[in-house]
């Protein structure tokens, strides 16, 4: 082939333009700070690790924890909105969801009609913070009886809008799937960091030392941190260590993933129950358990049989009930149990022609007539049984996409609310605006 040839001159032209291409994609990384080849000078040379600030930290976390991503799937389930609606049996209220497709939480009646919306986007919240797959949208939120929405960005951080969602606080933390608010404003986060050696017992957990620790954050109304608990050491300094193996070989070890403060006063003869104790799910091992912020120890856990579970909380009668995922068999359920006997009482579906399904996320509430709320997110689907299970509330997630409509945004929670708390919180007239206090109580949303 001749050197003037057309063949030849297309050639030397397209490597020509593909040393152009490959100069100016690494002059980008070099510009981005990134590790370029070949741009080092002669020598011995390794990528530095990382400094221990709290930047890197974040980072990590976000990168190793288990992921809640807006999609799902699962194939959209016929239309949205609510699709039953037994009047008769239904529990009254309103209901607070937040779903994969925005970062808004939206309270709608029991038709499905919107009464009110709060939004806020990460960026807006948090300029100049790096966006993740899973800051588009709101992982939790909750209403306080002055009206105000605590939104929580899955990794990102939590935010308080008030009723025209106008951003009055911020909190700045590697924040991970639940928050429980108190009356008095405090928030009790879930952080996940490296783990230091020290809480390893300066030893690697199964050959890993990029271990996630997850820990309780407890941040004043004024936004002072005013404790730190490590989840990984109060449960290897407790009786209850022996629930840590078998564990995971990733890195997010435990996946802390519901966090609830007891509020009422202790059953006889179970002290563990007392006020102020905090109730924790361990995904990654099958446990929940207590954790006393006076000890930092856990004063009581248990194992199974449930796997990968969700929203465990402790019900007036004693017993706790909790999502049980079971992300390695076909269906969920439901599980209330008595954590004094661990005898189970209460079982959903009974019938196994019935079935439901969310690998993932999920939760459930028992309402004030003795029903039940699910919220089967992976499904995009929320629906209120009674003790018997029969369904007399479903509500599919109306938010989809695909070409048809095909596809469903994740569901993550759906919360039940009294109508007359929504009104009082959302009437502009409301002279309690500046007061703050929990909706999460045992005989209410929670």
């Amino acid at each position: 082939m001749s050197w003037n040839s057309p063949a030849r001159r297309f050639l030397l032209l397209f490597a020509a333009l593909g040393c152009v291409a490959i100069t100016w994609h690494l002059a980008r990384r070099a510009n981005r700070g990134e590790f370029v080849p070949g741009t080092l000078p002669r020598g011995s040379w390794k990528l530095a690790p990382p400094s221990r600030d709290e930047r890197p930290q974040e980072d990590s976390a976000r990168v190793l924890s288990l992921p809640y991503v807006a999609a799902t799937r699962f194939r959209a389930d016929g239309q949205g909105g609510v699709v039953i609606h037994d009047r008769a049996r239904a529990s009254a209220g309103v209901n607070l969801y937040v779903s994969g497709d925005a970062p808004e939480a939206r309270l709608i009646d029991l038709d499905g009609r919107e009464l009110h919306r709060w939004g806020c986007p990460f960026e807006r919240a948090f300029p100049g913070k790096a966006a993740t797959l899973e800051t588009p949208f709101f992982r939790r939120a909750e209403i306080d009886r002055a009206g105000n929405l605590y939104a929580l960005y899955q990794g990102g951080g939590l935010v308080v809008l008030d009723r025209d969602s106008r951003l009055i606080r911020k909190l700045d933390f590697a924040a991970f799937n639940d928050f429980a608010l108190a009356e008095d404003g405090t928030v009790h986060l879930l952080i996940k960091s490296l783990a230091p050696l020290g809480t390893l017992r300066e030893k690697p957990i199964r050959g890993r030392r990029d271990v996630l620790e997850d820990s309780i954050v407890v941040v004043d109304s004024s936004g002072r941190v005013t404790d730190r608990i490590s989840i990984l050491s109060a449960l290897l300094d407790s009786p209850f260590a022996a629930l840590f193996e078998p564990h995971p070989a990733a890195a997010d070890v435990l996946h802390a993933n519901t966090i609830e403060v007891l509020r009422g006063p202790a059953l006889a003869g179970v002290p563990w129950l007392a006020a102020g104790n905090l109730l924790v799910s361990l995904r990654e091992i099958d446990t929940i358990g207590v954790v006393d912020p006076q000890t930092r120890r856990f004063v009581w856990a248990q194992r199974g049989p449930w796997d990968g579970q969700h929203q465990p909380t402790l019900l007036s009668n004693g017993r706790i009930l909790l999502f049980d995922n079971r992300p390695h068999e076909r269906f969920s359920r439901l599980v209330e149990f008595d954590p004094r006997t661990g005898e189970i009482a209460w079982l959903y579906p009974a019938d196994p022609k019935i079935t439901f399904t969310s690998p993932e996320a999920g939760s459930a509430q028992r309402l004030p007539n003795g029903n039940t709320l699910v919220t089967e997110s992976d499904r995009g689907r929320a629906f209120e049984i009674t003790p018997l299970g029969e369904i007399v509330w479903e509500f599919r997630n109306p938010h989809r996409a695909g070409p048809r409509g095909e596809l469903v945004a994740r569901l993550f929670e759906v919360v039940r609310y009294p109508a007359s708390f929504a009104a009082r919180s959302l009437n502009p007239l409301n002279p309690s605006r500046s007061q703050s206090g929990s909706s999460r109580e045992k005989s209410g949303p929670r």
